[in-house]
């Protein structure tokens, strides 16, 4: 089957031709229409379930270009004004008609005629939305967005000053490459001090935080915020239980190749003891990797990358890049991180991140070309609601995008010896990642399942977890101060909690796809695509099936995943 990346706005026929949501009062009579509709026939419940998801997408990409602009500039009062409007005077009065509306839906005699398993998926998550939803909810979940955005503001002002100029914190990341050691320990420690700078605001900010998600979830009737979490964020097909087997995996099966890892580098750097700044060096003599000048020359090898490996993939990047879709390079007032926005009528999503030219931007850039690949590949399903994928599959797609396309990076890299520098760099960080992983996701779970706990209970709670998981091969004494406030550097933690196991279960999920790629380029690349275009019109475990892959949760299976890596890693 062929694919376009040509995709048009979708256009309107239910609201207005042209529509601008300004005040409440200017979308409210869509909402009341389709409330009081008469819903006699299937037929006529088709046409309204197309008019709704109009509307749904409407409003979706209106929040998502509020969310966009304010990241690009922190700075800037007015779009925090706009992000914050939306979220304290159209959202909460969006949630009670929504409530009805998925009511309407399933109370509708007519519902048992759609076609089951095309709606399953669909239909299973607005009962979900139904049983969560609860009307003294909506002022606290309004809070709590617009609170969680003040991370960005607090994060996006840090920089540090070194050799007479100022940096981001993403930008003095390529320090921490160099050869000189004394340099890259100066630049950790400044870093790390600047953080503790900000450490008091955001545990305040984090307390307020975990104090209006525990009452979010009081309300709707559940112990925990951990529980509330997982009905919401749809995880139908794990439990906590199984994360738990998955930090003890972590422990079994990824730390010890993560030591080996670092003993090469201690070899390779001939150093006595590896400390923390020392784990991104290359030994004296050898360049860090530059693989591109700035953000346009990052985007346009990028696109010759991916047209490489499937021309459509190349062609969504130019679509972006010709409607202005990307914000690539970091700067001053810029929030921190990285991402992928899908925009539910436009289709071609937007691309923002916070490149320095290093060898880790390139490992961003084409994860999150993998995250846009999805947007495009399902945007022509029928209803917004179908385009809603499980996010553990929406990391398949992008952390196997970051595999695929190794064997095509000599856009990047010219010389052989760089290219297998690059390469190594890609998989020591598929196995480095992973005890960072268990240890975020494992710290949310003691912090929801104590949600009176004290920053000090914190603090102590959190270098416990994160010395379960550190390597054994680095030396962290003295560090102490640094490590316990740490966490802070990880805005899921803050903006989307509990999405951060996702990353754990794709990469197990990328693998296969990797293995499946070195088996057959051609019938991967078309199992991901098959896979990518279902959108969320299938369950978890189906989306992976279609992609020729399983969950793995096990030690035994994630075990016989590292030895893959391991064995690809020994072959450079």
């Amino acid at each position: 089957m062929e694919y376009s990346a040509n995709i048009e706005k979708l256009p309107h026929s239910f609201l207005p031709k042209v529509f601008e949501l300004k005040d409440w009062q200017t979308v409210e009579p869509y909402f009341i229409e389709l409330r009081d509709r008469v819903l006699d026939s299937k037929a006529s419940l088709e046409n309204w379930l197309k008019d709704l998801s109009e509307l749904e997408a409407f409003i979706s990409e209106d929040a998502c270009w509020r969310q966009v602009r304010m990241t690009c500039d922190t700075e800037n009062k007015s779009l925090e004004e706009s992000f914050n409007f939306f979220f304290l005077e159209i959202q909460p009065k969006i949630q009670p008609y929504a409530d009805l509306l998925n009511k309407k839906l399933v109370n509708c005699p007519f519902t048992k005629e759609l076609d089951q398993e095309k709606y399953f998926t669909y239909i299973r998550s607005i009962k979900k939305s139904i049983d969560l939803f609860r009307e003294e909810n909506i002022p606290l979940q309004a809070e709590a967005s617009v609170l969680q955005q003040q991370y960005g503001m607090i994060a996006g002002k840090m920089t540090i000053e070194q050799d007479g100029n100022e940096y981001t914190l993403q930008q003095a990341g390529k320090f921490l490459e160099n050869a000189d050691r004394r340099l890259r320990e100066t630049v950790y420690r400044k870093i790390a001090e600047r953080r503790l700078v900000d450490k008091e605001p955001l545990n305040e900010l984090y307390s307020k935080l975990i104090g209006l998600r525990h009452q979010i979830a009081v309300n709707a009737g559940f112990e925990n915020y951990r529980d509330y979490k997982f009905s919401e964020m749809g995880r139908f097909d794990y439990t906590p239980e199984d994360c738990f087997n998955f930090h003890e995996a972590v422990k079994t099966e990824v730390l010890p190749l993560v030591d080996e890892i670092y003993a090469v580098q201690k070899k390779r750097l001939k150093i006595d003891t590896m400390r923390p700044w020392d784990t991104e060096a290359e030994p004296e003599g050898v360049e860090p990797l530059r693989p591109f000048t700035d953000g346009k020359d990052l985007l346009q090898k990028t696109i010759q990358c991916f047209d490489q490996l499937n021309p459509f993939f190349g062609d969504c990047l130019r679509k972006m890049e010709s409607l202005n879709h990307l914000d690539l390079d970091s700067r001053k007032g810029k929030a921190p991180g990285g991402y992928n926005m899908p925009l539910a009528e436009s289709g071609a999503p937007f691309i923002f991140m916070n490149a320095a030219s290093q060898m880790s931007d390139l490992t961003t850039m084409v994860h999150e070309g993998g995250h846009a690949i999805h947007s495009f590949l399902s945007h022509p399903l029928e209803l917004t609601g179908f385009k809603e994928y499980p996010t553990e599959m929406a990391e398949v797609a992008s952390m196997s995008m970051e595999l695929f396309t190794m064997d095509h990076w000599q856009v990047f890299f010219k010389d052989e010896k760089e290219m297998s520098r690059a390469k190594r760099h890609q998989l020591e960080r598929v196995i480095t990642i992973f005890p960072w992983i268990a240890t975020i996701d494992k710290f949310q779970h003691w912090i929801y399942e104590h949600p009176t706990h004290t920053i000090e209970e914190r603090r102590v709670k959190w270098l416990e977890i994160l010395n379960e998981f550190s390597a054994e091969s680095i030396d962290f004494t003295g560090l102490d101060d640094y490590r316990s406030y740490s966490w802070q550097k990880q805005l899921h933690l803050f903006e989307v909690p509990f999405y951060y196991i996702e990353y754990g279960i794709a990469q197990l999920g990328a693998i296969g796809m990797w293995m499946q790629y070195k088996e057959n380029p051609k019938q991967s690349v078309e199992n991901y695509i098959k896979a990518l275009s279902l959108g969320g019109t299938k369950t978890l475990p189906s989306l992976y099936k279609s992609a020729g892959i399983e969950i793995v949760f096990d030690s035994k299976g994630i075990s016989r995943l590292m030895r893959f890596i391991k064995k690809e890693l020994e072959s450079l």
